[in-house]
């Protein structure tokens, strides 16, 4: 493997801001820092804000953010921070769910520059990664080798080995796996006073040898390790749980099972020889003991295929008394479903169907995963449990062995988080006591349990997860806006955790105890074993600086030894919260848009929970979401950071006004609407729609620049160009033009401007006498919307999609008008988009209860109609307009308009890039359908945003960010085996056609079927 490179700076230059402004509230400790390392360091408000928060719901601002580069600039960091007192925090992704990854510390960030998977060595099935690299990335690394890091937690796209390693991660298919910790077999680390060590299998006898407690922290590290063998072994075989899944605390098990095995440790003499991984007790230690700056992991191979039975039950309880038997089956995976998650999900759109194909009777259901050496082998586990099951607990069952079949039992599975993420209320279904693990023969008195425990504060959850070793998410609605919601948060986590102590099982199964649970590690290890943990923190991390308060700590009002500093206090689970019964959100305008969810605007500025699916690797996952984030990988650039930066202006925690110059420029500029969070985001942030709301809201209060004006009204800019043509091209190459143009206007001096047509495509409709079909011959009848680029610019996208309509056998009309408003929209225009959008709702709308539909050929104009006018308007007119419009290769393929062509003529082969805003409203499968109906062979891909985004591409300023974003589809179209690529935006055409000087625009998916139809 070789290392992958840092983003280049150069490559999306208008990404990387100077952090270093008037507002760092400690330039002394920023100059120092600086100084020592070669990678970045910001300690500007808006870097602190970015990393005050993570996946959980706690929100603590940090000293500072430094992305070091390499080992040394984390020892150069943690020595000079040691020295002045100054906390630590290692940080991957960010998607910590218990508030592991926030404090007021120095954070250091590992996803920027330490991220490579280093290399690996095949034959002894091991791999030597950076903390930074995902395990997305690194599994796609190790694929030729048919080897995988095998632990599978749900945010693999974006979560990282370092997370994986200080959390102790692990996942689905834990029941073959178990976690991270059986992995690793070597770190380099860096040690609390700076030390760089490496950490790996030692015998006990080296222990003895090395073990001073007076001798420095590394010696001082090996006396604690030696005493916890010595001094706690039998109480640790006591008190941790007897579980695969158990995350909480230190890992003393896996460092007393290593060292003891099967023996007894009360009678059993610790031997010279027995050997001990303390690479392996910093797994789930969250930072608190040392930096991990390189990883050696081991790896297992992937499995050959896997098949899939769901059971399905009548009753929850009938499912998770199954589990027992279930696991006598040796299954890979054990999932549960229960009855509050299918009934949300048959509330969905996207989950719905998944739902209908449930057997009649269903209130539960377990997924049940086996891995085979082939089809017949999957086949027979699956036969063999059916046959052993349905008809004792489960009444019926599906099986499922092609991969797509596979992946729609996993979506309803995995149908929880979405939803239950997606409320824009003040109560939400919060992550603090929802990987709790229990024995797989306790589950059904734990789900009764926990049941009577939401009921006595009267509330609800859904209950989904990883049932086979006994680890079930459960996320109880509630608010921590109030008091009394936050006794109900705080008496939900004490009532649970008596209650899965009482049955043998662990606080964390999954996600670690960070600021929700480190104060329950006492009562579920006891006092001797919270000690244990302490000194061995003392000794990792002699002044707490290492994350201090998560794990364990000192009681509020517990007497520290000397020398231990206030810090070493542990962490509370009601003590900084992103939401607590003091926090405001105060937006300084009225929203001028329609938002329909709980709470408006406010609700959607909240929804944002932290998972960092915006920052999921578009190579290893595709989508759309977040294309400015993929260039520039600036937390600031992803929809989380701009969610949450906007979220934190409105609530007082960002300095100056809420909506000034540079916020706007900082946080919203780079936001190019594309849409992709809307529907890619698991909660589904809006964020195009929130630019456009504050965007609106600074445009009411500062004004707008002549650029934006004259981008906004684009429409007649371009009706003056067409009627000047062609003397309107000319003089866009007259010397000197261009530089005009980017001086004074802000327009980008070499980027292809659109030329004009003389003959618009109203003109070519006029003269060739309207349309051929009559109103009498046709089975159908539309009004076609000409948008302003397809009739000015480039009619004969718009003319190949009169004839296809022709050849389709329906009536074509075309509306009068041609400014969809979109152009004004993006811009946050929204006084001049609402009022072309009830023009066009009044122009069209009589047309459409005549029992005509719609259609546009630009598909952004296309949801401009659909979506956007019902942010705009109210009443039946404009909902009944949305209803009807269509793109016009969506009205072919919903109506099966076209068929079986001849494309001998043609290239036969295409390749598909979709628009942005036909993913994010799922409409972008139509093109792809109607063209392989029509006879094409179609690779469409899997892409993001081209970049161009309506205006944004032309801009001098987002000229550089523009290219980066676009260079990842580029790369796409060269692997892709198309003959000819295609596109249905103006944009993305626009942006192909100026990739090199040899590319050319590429025609739309009409104009192909337009060649084979005439």
């Amino acid at each position: 493997m070789s290392q992958t490179p840092a983003p280049d700076p150069a490559a999306a230059s208008d990404a990387n801001y100077d952090y270093r402004g008037d507002d760092v509230e400690r330039p002394e400790l920023l100059d120092a820092l600086a100084s020592r390392v070669d990678g970045d360091v910001r300690f500007d408000s808006y870097s602190r804000q970015l990393y005050a928060t993570d996946a959980s719901a706690y929100e603590v601002t940090p000293i500072g953010v430094v992305f070091p580069k390499r080992t040394a600039d984390v020892a150069a960091v943690v020595e000079y921070c040691a020295s002045e007192d100054v906390p630590v925090l290692p940080r991957g992704g960010g998607t910590s769910l218990a508030g592991q990854t926030v404090n007021e510390a120095v954070v250091l960030d590992f996803t920027r520059y330490m991220d490579a998977p280093l290399d690996a060595d095949p034959e002894a099935a091991t791999a030597r990664v950076q903390p930074g690299v995902t395990l997305a990335r690194l599994n796609e690394t190790l694929a030729p080798h048919d080897l995988k890091f095998a632990p599978d937690p749900a945010a693999g796209d974006r979560s990282v080995i370092g997370g994986a390693i200080g959390n102790n991660s692990t996942g689905s298919h834990s029941l073959k796996y178990g976690k991270t910790d059986a992995y690793v077999e070597e770190v380099e680390a860096v040690l609390a006073d700076g030390t760089v060590t490496t950490f790996g299998e030692t015998t006990v006898g080296e222990l003895r040898e090395r073990a001073d407690a007076d001798g420095g922290v590394e010696s001082a590290v090996y006396a604690a390790a030696l005493g916890v063998l010595e001094d706690d072994a039998a109480e640790v075989r006591e008190r941790y749980p007897d579980m695969k899944r158990n995350v909480s605390g230190y890992n003393f098990d896996m460092l007393v099972d290593e060292a003891y095995g099967d023996a007894d440790p009360a009678t059993t003499e610790l031997g010279e020889d027995a050997t001990v991984n303390l690479a392996r007790l910093l797994a789930g230690s969250e930072g608190t003991l040392a930096l991990v700056t390189e990883a050696t992991v081991s790896l297992e191979p992937v499995p050959e295929t896997k098949a899939v039975a769901l059971l399905t039950y009548e009753e929850l309880l009938d499912a998770v008394d199954d589990v027992v038997d279930v696991l006598e089956h040796d299954p890979a995976a054990v999932e549960f479903i229960d009855d509050t998650l299918i009934d949300l999900a048959g509330d969905t759109t996207e989950f719905a169907p998944v739902v209908e194909m449930l057997p009649e009777g269903t209130r539960a259901a377990l997924l049940v995963e086996f891995y085979a050496d082939d089809d017949a082998e999957g086949e027979e586990k699956v036969d063999e449990l059916v046959a052993d099951r349905v008809g004792a607990r489960a009444f019926d069952a599906i099986e499922a062995h092609d991969q797509a079949d596979r992946d729609k039992v996993w979506k309803l599975r995995k149908a929880g988080n979405p939803i239950l993420l997606s409320r824009t209320s003040d109560e939400k279904h919060l992550s603090f006591i929802e990987d709790c693990a229990v024995p797989a023969d306790k589950l059904s008195e734990y789900v009764a349990g926990f049941h009577d425990i939401l009921s006595e504060h009267d509330t609800f959850a859904a209950f989904y997860g990883h049932a086979g070793p006994g680890v079930l998410h459960v996320r109880p609605l509630v608010t921590t806006k109030t008091e009394e919601g936050l006794e109900d948060y705080e008496g939900i986590a004490e009532a649970v955790t008596d209650l899965v102590v009482e049955l043998g099982g662990s606080v964390s199964g999954e996600h670690g105890d960070g600021r929700a649970r480190t104060q329950f590690n006492r009562k579920l290890y006891g006092d001797r074993l919270w000690e244990s943990f302490r000194e061995l923190k003392s000794a990792y991390d002699p002044n707490w600086l290492l994350n201090p308060g998560q794990v364990c700590g000192y009681e509020p009002d517990e007497e520290r030894p000397e020398g231990v500093p206030a810090r070493a206090e542990r962490v509370s689970m009601t003590e900084d919260l992103r939401y607590d019964p003091d926090y405001e959100f105060e937006a300084s305008f009225d929203p001028a848009l329609h938002w329909e969810n709980d709470n408006g605007f406010q609700g959607m500025a909240e929804l944002c929970h932290g998972c960092a699916g915006c920052r999921g690797d578009q190579d290893t996952t595709g989508g759309v979401m977040c294309p400015t984030y993929r260039a520039s990988e600036e937390e600031i650039q992803a929809t989380r950071g701009r969610a949450n930066l906007l979220r934190q202006a409105m609530s007082g925690d960002l300095p100056d006004d809420e909506l000034d110059v540079e916020f706007m420029h900082e946080v919203m500029d780079l936001c190019i609407g594309c849409k992709g969070c809307s529907n890619d985001c698991p909660s589904e942030v809006d964020m195009a729609k929130m630019k456009a709301e504050v965007t609106h809201a600074y445009h009411e209060e500062h004004g707008s620049s002549l650029r934006d004006k004259l981008f906004a009204n684009v429409d007649t800019l371009s009706k003056v160009g067409s009627a000047f043509a062609p003397l309107s091209n000319l003089a866009q190459k007259v010397p000197g033009s261009r530089w005009l143009l980017k001086e004074f206007v802000g327009i980008s001096d070499d980027r292809t401007l659109p030329s004009f047509s003389r003959e618009t495509v109203h003109d070519w409709f006029a003269d060739r006498g309207g349309c051929r079909v009559a109103p009498s011959e046709a089975d159908r009848e539309v009004v076609f919307f000409v948008d302003t680029y397809t009739n000015y610019s480039h009619p004969e996208v718009g003319k190949a999609a009169v004839r296809v309509l022709e050849a389709a056998g329906v009536h074509v009309e075309l509306a009068d008008r041609t400014d969809s408003g979109r152009p004004a929209h993006s811009k946050g225009f929204l006084k001049q988009s609402r009022a072309t959008a009830a023009a066009n709702v009044e122009a069209l709308h009589p047309d459409v209860e005549a029992g005509k539909d719609v259609v546009l050929v630009e598909p952004s104009d296309a949801v401009m109609f659909q979506h956007d006018y019902l942010d705009l308007l109210d009443g039946a007119r404009v909902e009944r307009v949305a209803e009807h419009t269509y793109g016009v290769m969506e009205y072919l393929d919903v109506n099966r308009l076209v068929e079986g062509l001849d494309t001998t003529s043609a290239p036969t082969s295409l390749t598909y890039h979709g628009h942005c805003h036909q993913k994010s409203t799922k409409k972008d499968h139509h093109a792809v359908g109607v063209l392989r109906r029509a006879g094409y062979e179609v690779d469409p891909l899997d892409s993001g945003c081209c970049g161009m985004a309506g205006s944004f591409g032309y801009e001098a300023e987002h000229r550089s960010m523009s290219e980066a974003v676009g260079s990842v589809l580029f790369e796409q179209v060269e692997e892709s085996p198309g003959e000819q690529v295609v596109a249905p935006g103006a944009s993305c055409r626009t942006q192909l056609g100026d990739r090199d000087e040899e590319a050319e625009e590429p025609p739309t998916p009409v104009e192909m079927l337009d060649a084979v139809v005439r």
